[in-house]
């Protein structure tokens, strides 16, 4: 059992995850990364764009995020990653969307504005849609241009984040469709 769980906490986000193909695609971009001794690649079951980063909370907070997400309708859409960026204060490389479909930011909008009414999330400065795929990554790696990966979002999640030993474990607490583009 992790140590928010006995505390009564937990920490947790919204996210969109990739279908298989996309999936696959995500992580033939992640083998070309080379971060230097002490990187670590992000499992591939991990990939998974951010919507809204809520954090720690109470347990009994779930409903709330829950309700939020089941009010939230709001239409798909399709994402290309075609760039790599090395963020260096995190230490990360990231697959990025240099160009950012309005229902996507229309969506990170909404859920900003309706958790930010219970008091649950900050909303950062901007958007910057990214997958995660190496970690302690201390020095900018070079790379070749990256192939485009595209994906569309069908549907959005809820999930709980917890720390092991081997990373982050994702658990989906609860999905919700988008509406058609």
């Amino acid at each position: 059992m992790s140590p928010e769980a006995d505390s009564g906490s937990v920490r947790c986000f919204f996210a969109v995850w990739p279908d298989s193909a996309a999936r696959g695609r995500i992580a033939a971009a992640a083998a070309v990364v080379e971060g230097g001794e002490g990187a670590r690649l992000v499992q591939p079951e991990n990939y998974h764009l951010t919507l809204a980063f809520v954090g720690e909370i109470a347990a009994a907070q779930l409903g709330l995020l829950r309700q939020v997400g089941r009010e939230l309708h709001a239409p798909g859409f399709t994402l290309a990653f075609d760039a790599y960026e090395y963020w260096p204060k995190p230490q990360v490389v990231v697959a990025a969307a240099r160009e950012i479909p309005s229902a996507l930011s229309d969506l990170w909008q909404r859920l900003h504005r309706d958790l930010n009414s219970h008091g649950l999330a900050l909303a950062p400065k901007r958007l910057r849609p990214h997958v995660t795929l190496a970690r302690k990554v201390t020095q900018a790696p070079v790379w070749p241009a990256m192939s485009r990966v595209e994906w569309s979002a069908l549907e959005f999640s809820l999930v709980r984040s917890d720390s092991a030993a081997a990373g982050a474990l994702y658990t989906v607490v609860d999905t919700w469709p988008l509406l058609d583009e």
